[in-house]
């Protein structure tokens, strides 16, 4: 009787909140790792009630606990990638980021929630503290929107110019890369910026019209994750998962009578027609970095991440 093979898969990691609806969190992290043929593993640092309208409640577990998670994943499973969503809180944050440390994890990107797209706060003032001074060194790439960005940098952004000086001071934070992502700025285009240490690399598409878009920010930094962890060079993997999401917005599912959601299925790998949302993109040699630190504004998720 043959004997089956055993096959070890790439495996990503997710470390972020439950949403009960499906629609964001650790749901659409593993619905995105399945797309892009990665095992999925997680470490859940919350529970949330809530559906297509918005958040009724969250219950986090205990950090001692979210460590025992991470320990358990990274000494069987070993993965090639983390992606980081919701920590709620700043002892949750400080336990990710030792445990990231104490098992020098590979390929972390960190989706800064600081406000669910409803509105409700996902993160606290100490949290955030907590983030800029002990997250953001351990991670290889970070993907906020506008307002995120500006509240990580501690300075306004208006103009493009203003999101690459706002990339730079996030990597004078400690991040090796981050990714500036356009959802929440106006125009028929969106522009996603990537500062990569070095230089930058603007990713631009057409805006897709749609209220399909909970947990499209979950969805580009799973992506990302997925890529890197097949060994796919940092802006392939950026520019990868930008068009996965374009396409799994266009092809967006209303579960409910909220909000829609990104459809994540194995087959938006595979266009069935043309979206019109190649991603294209810019180059500009490096600026010089902002030194000046700021505070936190507290402002929260825009529209849409991206795209």
């Amino acid at each position: 009787m043959p004997r089956a093979r055993r096959i070890r898969p790439i495996t990503v990691v997710s470390i972020a909140g439950s949403d009960s609806g499906g629609g964001a969190g650790i749901q659409a992290d593993l619905l995105t790792f399945a797309a892009h043929a990665v095992y999925g593993a997680t470490v859940v640092v919350a529970g949330t009630g809530q559906n297509t309208r918005g958040v009724v409640a969250i219950e986090p577990f205990s950090p001692r606990f979210v460590s025992r998670q991470i320990d358990a994943v990274f000494s069987d499973l070993t993965p090639a990638a983390v992606k980081i969503g919701m920590l709620w809180n700043a002892r949750t944050v400080r336990a990710v980021a030792a445990g990231l440390r104490r098992h020098r994890a590979r390929n972390v990107v960190l989706d800064p929630v600081l406000v669910s797209s409803s509105g409700v706060a996902l993160l606290s003032a100490a949290g955030f503290r907590a983030l800029r001074r002990d997250l953001l060194p351990v991670s290889d790439v970070v993907t906020p929107n506008r307002d995120e960005a500006a509240s990580i940098s501690g300075m306004a952004i208006r103009t493009e110019q203003d999101v690459r000086r706002a990339a730079q001071r996030i990597g004078d934070l400690g991040a090796r890369a981050v990714l500036v992502t356009g959802g929440d700025a106006p125009g028929d285009r969106v522009r996603d910026v990537l500062w990569n240490g070095k230089t930058f690399r603007t990713f631009a598409h057409r805006r897709i019209v749609t209220a399909a878009t909970h947990g499209s920010g979950c969805t580009l930094s799973s992506a990302i994750a997925a890529n890197l962890a097949r060994g796919v060079p940092l802006e392939t993997a950026v520019s990868r998962a930008i068009r996965y999401v374009a396409r799994t917005i266009a092809r967006g599912v209303f579960p409910g009578s909220g909000s829609g959601v990104p459809n994540r299925l194995p087959g938006n790998l595979t266009p069935r027609s043309r979206t019109g949302n190649r991603a294209t993109s810019t180059r500009s040699p490096r600026s010089r970095s902002a030194r000046r630190r700021g505070q936190p504004r507290g402002r929260g998720r825009g529209s849409s991440p991206s795209p």
